[in-house]
Parts: C-alpha cells; sequence; structure tokens
C-alpha cells in the first residue's frame, strides 16, 4: 500500500471509529438511529419513490451529521473548558439548538412524504 493509500484507510479508520464511538456513548445519536430504522422500514412498507428515498436519506443524513457535530462539539467544550462556564454553555446550547433544527426540518419532511401516502391507505 502506497502512502497516499495509507492516509486514506487511516482516515477512514478514524472516521469509523468515531461513528462507533458516538453511537456507543451518546443516547440522543442511538434514539436518531432507532428512528432512522423506523423510518426506513415504514418507507420499505408505503413503498417510497426513488425521489422520495433521496429525500428521506438526506435528510436522516442532516439529523445523524448534527447529532454526531454536536457530540463533538460537546466532548471539545468538555476538554477546553471542563469548570462551567457561561460561554460553554452557550456553545453547547448553540450547537444542540443546531440538532433541534435539523430534527425539526426531517420531521416536516417526513410528514410532507409520509402523511398523503398513509391517508391514502384509508
Amino acid at each position: 500500500m502506497n502512502g497516499n493509500q495509507r492516509k486514506k484507510s487511516i482516515g477512514f479508520s478514524h472516521a469509523w471509529n468515531g461513528l462507533k464511538e458516538v453511537t456507543k456513548t451518546e443516547r440522543n445519536f442511538k434514539i436518531h438511529l432507532i428512528a432512522t430504522i423506523t423510518v426506513i422500514i415504514a418507507g420499505i412498507l408505503i413503498q417510497l419513490t426513488l425521489i422520495e428515498w433521496a429525500i428521506i436519506m438526506l435528510t436522516i443524513g442532516l439529523v445523524l451529521v448534527a447529532e454526531a457535530t454536536n457530540a463533538a462539539v460537546e466532548k471539545l467544550i468538555d476538554y477546553v473548558k471542563p469548570d462551567t462556564h457561561p460561554l460553554a454553555k452557550t456553545i453547547k446550547d448553540v450547537a444542540a439548538g443546531a440538532v433541534l433544527l435539523a430534527a425539526l426540518t426531517s420531521l416536516i419532511v417526513g410528514m410532507i412524504i409520509f402523511l398523503p401516502k398513509i391517508y391514502g391507505l384509508f
């Protein structure tokens, strides 16, 4: 393996370790993964179109990326400023707010895609 390939392999390894860590340690990330599995199963059952799948997968990705970023920000703040500090709290709150925005966006997109299909079943 040449140096460039090894660097890519190491980068992927670190990224994979990060995903394992956030999955193992972050309760909210686990909750979002359960929601992801539920949405995927529901999408299969109601036979989403290709474009609907693309939109759903993008919103799922948005929420998971926001949650992972929030976890990284929280860990960084805890490392840099372990004592309670008003600015540290603000930084954590803003990062958590980004997750909330992503989750609300995902909920709205999910309602736009799923509700008409669910109503069509009745």
